[in-house]
């Protein structure tokens, strides 16, 4: 039986100053609620480790993340999953931790909206990057947030409202991806080892918070919004239902536009 211990496997690397993070269910490594909370977990130790400058999150197997749980988006569940899932951002702000995410294969909704928050993101050649929620009657907060900014509005507003995929390389042209690698976890490590290790702790930590501070800020309150907007506005309209009970039961969608 897995086990909360199970589902994401950890390593201190480059003296210390480097946790790797490998969310560890393949084949789709979904952010349900037990990955989320080990997660937290280990993002609390880091923060209270004044060495450790750098989180790297990267997919086991073939593929980074399907998203967030599926099931756990049903009307019964869904608020507790998004104030953990959105407690995970919260947290990674509040670490002051420079923040890194090495992608391959499928990397999809919850798992894009963790991998675009990163303040580097490497992807594989074959890494397929998108934000489907709108397909299943729903929409991703935090990708509401973090695409726009990342690849501009226009860009970050198509991915969003298509649903689509886009290549390493469109990625890549379009702001989501900043380098691909055949190796993206290797080059995600070498690039901290270049760039971050020779320097304080302290230094790097408080550059990494003043550098996004009023990214964060905005971010912190539009979530909040958000959220709101999700659960109170969106979860009991009927559409949004209906697209989490079709994809569960592998069937067609039948929209009411309500």
């Amino acid at each position: 039986m897995t086990t909360t211990h199970d589902v994401v496997r950890t390593a201190a690397e480059c003296d210390g100053s480097l946790v790797r993070l490998v969310l560890a269910r393949p084949k789709g490594n979904v952010l349900d609620a037990a990955m989320v909370g080990r997660l937290r977990e280990l993002i609390a130790d880091a923060t209270a480790s004044p060495r450790v400058t750098t989180l790297m999150f990267q997919g086991e197997g073939s593929h980074f993340s399907f998203g967030a749980s599926v099931d756990e988006h049903r009307r019964e569940h869904v608020a507790a999953m998004l104030h953990g899932f959105h407690a995970l951002f919260r947290e990674l702000i509040a670490s002051s931790k420079v923040v890194l995410a090495a992608v391959r294969g499928q990397c999809l909704g919850g798992g894009l909206e963790l991998a675009a928050f990163a303040h580097r993101v490497f992807a594989a050649p074959d890494a397929q990057l998108g934000c489907p929620e709108v397909k299943l009657g729903v929409f991703a907060p935090v990708g509401a947030i973090v695409l726009p900014w990342r690849m501009g509005q226009a860009r970050g507003d198509a991915l969003l409202l298509s649903g689509a995929k886009l290549a390493a390389s469109d990625a890549l042209a379009q702001g989501l991806v900043d380098e691909i690698a055949d190796d993206p976890a290797a080059a995600a490590v070498r690039w901290h080892t270049d760039a971050l290790q020779a320097s304080s702790a302290v230094a790097v930590r408080h550059t990494a918070r003043a550098a996004r501070e009023r990214f964060h800020r905005a971010f912190v309150t539009t979530l909040d919004v958000l959220e709101r907007q999700y659960l109170d506005e969106l979860v009991p309209t009927h559409d949004a239902n209906e697209g989490i009970a079709a994809f569960l039961d592998k069937r067609s969608p039948v929209w009411t536009h309500r």
